[in-house]
């Protein structure tokens, strides 16, 4: 139903435009009918725009006593006034670029009546009136959805339209933004083909959160998807990660706003933990108790650092004979192939060492690389004891302390005799003995004697306190210690026959000892119980370590020819049951510098947190080693580079 003028009518209620677009589809309206009024002396509405649009709007909407004179006559509408109108006039130039390509990729799609359609459409609804009439539901609804769109869009008319302004044509752009509109709704003109409607939310889009922890404003500090399971991966990957610093518990202290809070404190692989100020203004690490939060020895670091509670020890004992010649390289010795990691801490003895022990430990640091320094070495004449560590480890170890034994009649004769090295890791004691027993193959009460002046005389620990005082014994000091590994050359011998034990050897060359042991003089007396009490050893499935030619494979060939024996042993013992379990016992052969081969094994040893109460060695290393083994470390991967380009580029010549 429509007016006499044309317009279409709405019965009901009358809207009035609430918003701005309202507001300037009322403006618009105006402007057209003090249009209509100057041209009304002769009757003549003036266009510019000759196109099919202007043609289908003069025939749809123009009264037919109009229709007859007409007269091309420009008239261009005041720009608005309002800085916001001028801001939307940007945003419908963006609005007319993304419909521009829109209507390229959709040019196959479209028919030139319906768009001609749809722009007398939109002349139809920019040239009405303001309604007041009820408006039907679904317009009403197009209607907000046009505001919601572009707010602006009923603003602009193809009336008095100028291709030249900044203004007109943020004028155009708004009308064909509001014609692509109605093109996607496919309401707005009748007779056309069927549309895809205008996707729009099911509900009104979420307020953007201005809170300063959240994850809209800080994307930077989220982690990636990627990584959101880089826990697991690096527990399957590395077998060690942060256990500590978990949201839950950095939410209970305080610590965190929210979830995104935590996850900016946490680095995919950082063993780091963030610490409090106030733990910092108050704590002094010299006392504390055993579950104290933020304890430098407590359960918090000790899980962090070790989740599982658990090190690797390597311990390894060798009798250089006193020769001055060290081998070439130690990689087979310190670092077997067998375990797929290096272990934690290694602790070297040995007896009859060479004259230069610096140089020893030089090599020591050198082959263990960067990753370890050297926590303490101590000597008793020519026996030596030198223990390395992870750096990182070194500031949870308490101040190191050492005794010695001599066990020959004459003191000052050093050759044999027993070292022990005590400190505390986190909240476990271990003492380190290496010995050198008395020789002989019929001097096993000798040998017996020696252990039981070890054991009595061996003064340790001094100021370093007690973990558990009430286990312990002042008649034996491995009773005074949580985990203690004694290892030397302990001088115990096969009970047998030189050709005897050839002929076991020759029959089984490989691993299978079991009646070498048979005969082995230090098992028959562990099992009765005479030595090393409380002490464990674990299977062995190598050949005896004594006695060798030097240089060479075969076992003594001198005159003397002396049995075949295993002198060289590591045993252990715990304060608690299962604290100690043993990954691997070998010797390693291709040694062979000495009469004795290098004997190691490979441990698993339990630790429990401690108190902050002890005195600690405040990260004390041998740095001029540490520096030393480093350099020459460098010299020797240089020169064997160099070697390397040097084979490389000769080459031989042959004279005809």
């Amino acid at each position: 139903m429509s007016t006499p003028n044309g317009f279409p009518q709405h019965s009901g209620a009358c809207i009035t435009p609430s918003t701005e677009g309202g507001a300037v589809q009322d403006l618009h309206a105006k402007k057209a009918g003090r249009a209509a009024k100057e041209a009304g002396g002769n009757g003549v509405l003036t266009f510019e725009d000759h196109s099919s649009v202007g043609t289908s709007l003069n025939e749809k909407l123009l009264p037919d006593e109009l229709k007859v004179n007409m007269k091309i006559k420009s008239v261009t509408p005041r720009p608005p006034r309002k800085p916001r109108l001028e801001r939307a006039a940007s945003l419908d130039e963006k609005s007319w670029r993304r419909w521009r390509r829109f209507r390229t990729s959709q040019e196959s799609l479209t028919d030139p009546n319906e768009t001609s359609s749809s722009n007398g459409s939109l002349q139809d609804t920019a040239l009405s009136p303001p309604i007041t009439g009820r408006a039907s539901p679904c317009h009403q609804c197009r209607q907000q959805n046009s505001l919601h769109s572009s707010p602006n869009a009923s603003e602009a008319s193809p009336v008095g339209k100028s291709r030249g302004g900044t203004s007109d044509l943020g004028k155009r752009a708004s009308e064909i933004s509001s014609a692509f509109g109605g093109l996607l709704r496919g309401k707005a003109f009748a007779g056309s083909k069927p549309r895809l409607s205008q996707i729009m939310p099911a509900r009104p889009l979420p307020p953007m959160e201005f809170n300063v922890a959240s994850h809209t404003l800080r994307t930077a500090n989220r982690i990636d998807s990627d990584c959101m399971d880089y826990r697991h991966y690096s527990q399957t990957k590395f077998g060690r990660v942060s256990s500590s610093l978990s949201d839950t518990r950095l939410h209970g202290n305080g610590m965190v706003y929210d979830n995104c809070s935590t996850d900016s404190m946490k680095s995919t692989f950082s063993l780091l933990t963030p610490i409090r100020s106030k733990d910092v203004r108050s704590r002094s690490y010299l006392e504390g108790s055993l579950l104290a939060n933020g304890a430098l020895l407590g359960a918090e670091e000790l899980s962090r650092y070790f989740p599982d509670r658990n090190i690797g020890i390597f311990v390894a004992t060798w009798n250089m004979q006193g020769q001055k010649e060290l081998p070439m390289n130690l990689d087979d010795f310190l670092l077997p192939t067998d375990p797929d990691y290096a272990q934690d801490m290694y602790v070297i003895g040995v007896q009859e060492g060479c004259p230069d022990r610096r140089e020893w430990e030089i090599r020591l640091q050198e082959t263990l690389g960067p990753h370890y320094v050297m926590l303490y070495s101590a000597a008793h004449g020519v026996l030596y004891m030198s223990i390395f560590i992870r750096r990182d480890l070194i500031w949870f170890c308490s101040e190191v302390e050492y005794a010695t034994v001599t066990t020959r009649i004459v003191s000052q004769i050093k050759t044999k005799g027993a070292l022990g090295i005590c400190f505390t890791f986190f909240g476990t004691s271990f003492l380190f003995i290496t010995s050198h027993f008395t020789s002989g193959d019929s001097k096993v009460n000798e040998r017996k004697l020696d252990y039981n002046k070890t054991i009595q005389a061996l003064t340790l620990p001094k100021n370093v306190p007690d973990t558990n005082p009430y286990r312990s014994s002042s008649s034996d000091v491995t009773t005074r210690f949580d985990e203690v590994f004694w290892f030397g050359d302990f001088n115990f011998r096969l009970n047998k026959d030189r050709e005897t034990v050839d002929s076991i050897l020759n029959q089984n060359p490989e691993t299978d000892v079991s009646k070498l042991l048979a005969y082995d003089q230090l098992t028959s007396e562990m099992s009765r119980g005479s030595i090393f009490k409380g002490f464990q050893e674990a299977d062995i499935h190598f050949r005896p370590s004594y006695k060798f030619d030097i240089g060479r494979d075969s076992y003594d060939t001198t005159s003397k020819q002396r049995t075949p024996s295993y002198t060289d042993r590591v045993v252990y013992r715990s304060r608690y049951r299962d604290d100690i379990h043993a990954v691997k016992y070998s010797s390693c052969p291709v040694i062979k510098t000495s009469d004795h081969r290098p004997v190691f094994a490979l441990f698993r040893v339990k630790v429990r947190p401690g108190r902050d109460n002890i005195p600690l060695a405040a990260g004390q290393f041998d740095r001029e080693l540490y520096l030393i083994g480093i350099k020459r470390r460098i010299t020797r991967e240089l020169q064997k580079r160099q070697e390397q380009k040097d084979q490389k580029s000769s080459s031989i010549c042959s004279i005809s």
